[in-house]
Formats: C-alpha cells, structure tokens, sequence
C-alpha cells in the first residue's frame, strides 16, 4: 500500500513538473515571435490551465499503484510555427524548452539536498516536517522531473524528443510530420500501456530506471 507522505510527495512533485514543463515550451515559441500560448492563456502557472484528464490524473494515479515511475502529460501547448523564422530550428528549440525547465528543476533539487547535507541530522531531529521534506520530497521532485525529461525526449511523435526530426526533413516532409503529430499521442500512450500488460516487459521503465534513475543518484549526497 502506498504511504501517505509517498502519495502527497508524488503529487507536489507532479504538478510543478507538468506545469513548468508546458510554460517553458509556450515561453519559448513566444520569444521565438508566436503569441498563440499566449493568447490562449497557456503561459499560466495555474495547474487546471493545463490539466489533462488522463495524462495529468489517470496515467499518474495508475502507475503510482502499479509501483512504477510517476510520469505522464499535460494538454500540450499549443503553438504555430508559422511565426518562427525558421521552422525547424523553432520547432527544436519549442519542443527541448520542456525537458530543458524539467532538467533545471530536478538539478536544484540536488543542489538543495547538498546545500542541507551537513545539517541534515539536526534539523530532521528538530523537525518532522523538514524530515520529509529532505527524505521523501527533494528524490521525489528530482526523480518525478527526471522520468518527465527522459520520457519526454524519447525521439518518436508526439514526444518532445521529436522535434529534432523537423531539422532533418524538407517543406514537403515537415507537413507531412505535422499531420502525423495530431495523431501520434493516442497511438504511442496506447503503445506505452499495453506492451508491458501484454508482454509482460517495460522497455520505457528499463529506460527511465537507466537513464533518470542513474542522473538522479549522482544529484544526490545519499542513495535514493
């Protein structure tokens, strides 16, 4: 059974690496010239601007009682790279921002826990709360915006990683690319649930455990 402080942890964490996520992606195509975010009201900090029902709330709640990586998605931030001067580059830097504001986060996470480290034992004696604070919540924050940032990059449609293949296609193929993208998001989450029911093996778990599990334990001053 999952322990009260895990879930609330999770769920802290959770909501601030979606949010910061989609923000910097809208934050960046409005510096690169589109106000589409911004119109919409997408450049928020408030969470139910971009609650998704099943990628914010079911996705998550499943995989937490399954016992694996917490991650999931937000409704994706709309914009146009009509207004980029460069498409390809523009679509690059959009599509990286996120991973980018999840890396930065989950990165002062572990400056924080080095920061508190040599104070640790007084504090945590002094106060419960900075107990799971320090704990449970800064591995949890690191580790929630890390799965986000490596999920994320994984270069297939619709996934952020994706956006580098804009660099290498010409006009005819990049419209092609974007017609594919309206699709992709049902096909790759159907893909992401069923083949580990099915078969039985979790490449995406095996993947996330290697690469943010691995970046995470080296953020940190004690083995989480």
């Amino acid at each position: 059974m999952t322990s009260l402080p895990y879930l609330i942890c999770s769920v802290l964490s959770f909501i601030p690496a979606i949010v910061f996520h989609e923000v910097a992606h809208g934050f960046a195509a409005a510096k690169l010239g589109d106000p589409t975010a911004k119109s919409r009201g997408r450049l928020s900090l408030n969470p139910l601007k971009h609650v998704d029902p099943f990628g914010t709330v079911l996705m998550p709640l499943l995989l937490l009682s399954l016992g694996g990586p917490v991650f999931g998605y937000a409704k994706p931030v709309p914009y146009n790279p009509a207004y980029f001067k460069n498409k390809r580059t523009g679509e690059a830097i959009v599509g990286l921002a996120g991973p980018a504001a999840n890396f930065v986060m989950a990165l002062f996470a572990g400056i924080v826990a080095w920061l508190f480290y040599p104070v640790v034992p007084e504090l945590a004696a002094e106060s419960e709360l900075f107990f799971y604070f320090y704990v449970f919540f800064l591995p949890m924050f690191a580790l929630v915006n890390l799965y986000l940032m490596f999920f994320n990059l994984i270069p297939l449609p619709p996934l952020d990683g994706s956006s580098v293949i804009a660099l290498f296609l010409n006009d005819r193929q990049l419209m092609r690319y974007y017609q594919i993208q309206r699709y992709a998001l049902p096909v790759f989450m159907v893909v992401v649930v069923l083949v580990p029911y099915v078969f039985h093996v979790n490449p995406i778990g095996a993947y996330l455990d290697l690469t943010a599990g691995t970046l995470a334990r080296l953020l940190f001053p004690f083995p989480i």
